[in-house]
Order: structure tokens, then sequence, then C-alpha cells
């Protein structure tokens, strides 16, 4: 009963995350942004404290624009017609956004200003040298490309519903890479079952319908692919 309700409580935090990507362009805006410079941080090889500090300040960003989002909805819930502090109040929690990524801006100079300008060519090398990057990158992109879907449908959560199966792009995400790093076929063949399942799962509790889970599926197989060719692993 603990865990459903658990499950029940990420899914709710899910979409109330979901909601303000899909209602505030500013926040599509901050996301396609934190998803562009996590990347780079991999791509320019970042050390794992400096990985934390790019991403905690890239959080601190988000969060404080949802907390923006829910204070305008308050305040628009309660105070229907025009009030002087119902603005002071919604101008200070724009002031909180501002704040963030003001800090956000200068956090991102200091980190990149010593890796820019750079080798193309070396960084490609050291990323092809390095699985783990080329797995994170993979792995980022499905799940990224998995909650646009859901935000273009109109549907769902990356763990509950819409098109694609947020579950099943990841699964095959994960054999495919897999099957790129080892030339054990036995591995191979039980991390895909391993997937198989997975997908048949979201089926069998009627979470996602066979288009959606196929979707999710190809979605994971065809990016995770490119991502591996284009480093030539």
């Amino acid at each position: 009963m603990q865990t459903k309700h658990f499950i029940e409580s990420f899914n709710a935090a899910v979409e109330g995350f979901i909601y303000v990507l899909k209602t505030e362009r500013n926040m599509r805006f901050h996301f396609l942004a934190a998803l562009f410079f996590i990347l780079l941080g991999i791509y320019l090889n970042f050390t794992a404290t400096e990985i934390l500090i790019l991403t905690t300040t890239i959080a601190l960003v988000l969060a404080a624009e949802m907390i923006n989002t829910t204070t305008e909805l308050i305040v628009d819930m309660i105070k229907s017609e025009f009030h002087p502090l119902a603005r002071v109040i919604k101008d200070v929690a724009a002031g909180v956004v501002l704040l963030t990524a003001i800090n956000a801006v200068i956090v991102g100079y200091v980190l990149f200003a010593n890796k820019i300008p750079f080798s193309i060519g070396y960084e490609m090398a050291r990323i092809r040298q390095s699985p783990w990057h080329i797995t994170f990158i993979a792995l980022i992109l499905v799940f990224a490309t998995s909650i646009l879907g859901k935000i273009i449908f109109h549907k769902g959560t990356p763990l509950r519903g819409g098109m694609p199966s947020g579950h099943s792009a990841i699964a095959f995400a994960i054999w495919t890479i897999i099957a790129f790093m080892t030339n054990n076929t036995v591995v191979v063949a039980l991390s895909f079952i391993m997937a198989f399942l997975i997908a048949r799962h979201r089926l069998k509790d009627a979470i996602h319908n066979i288009w959606e889970v196929i979707a999710g599926a190809v979605l994971g197989i065809l990016l995770t692919t490119l991502i591996f060719q284009i480093f030539h692993y």
C-alpha cells in the first residue's frame, strides 16, 4: 500500500512538472536550455563536481519557474479582480526566477569559460573513448524526447500513459546500448527479453496501447542507434 501511495505521489509530481511545461513558454525555454547545457557539459568532459554544480543550478531555475507558476495560479484563484498586492506577489515570484536565472548565467560563464573555444575533433575522440558519456547522452535524449512527445500529444506523463511510452523507450534504449557495448549474445538476448517484458507489462496494465508502446520502442532504438553512430562507437 505504501509503495502504491509513493508511486501515485511521484506520478502527481511529474504531472505537475509536465503541466508547467505545457502551459508556460518560459519553462519550455528553460527546459530545452537545460537539456542543451547538460549535454554540452558532458560533451566537454566536465568533472563530476562541475556536472553537479551545473545540474543544481539548472534545478534551481526550473524550481523557481514552477513556484512562480504556482503563485500566479493561487493569486488568480483567490483574487479574480485586480488588487495591488496581487500584482506585488506575482512580481516577487517572477523576481525569484530572475534571480536564479542571473545566478545560472554567472555559474555557466565560470564553468564554460575555460572550456570554450575547444577542439571538436579532440572532444569527440574523448567521448568515443568513454562509453559512460555516450550512454548518458543517449538516455537523456530518449527521456527528454519522450517527455516532449507527451507534451506535443497533450496526454500522459513520463511514467503513466501517453504517446510514446517512456518505459518502453528507456527499456529498448538500454537494450540498444547493451547491444552496441557487448559481443555477448546471451547478455543481448536477456536484455531484449527484459525490455520486451517491460513493454508488455505496460500493455497488460492498460497504461498504454500497442501503438504507444511500439512508438516508445522505436524511439529508444533509433535515437540510441543514432547517438552511437554519431560517435562511431
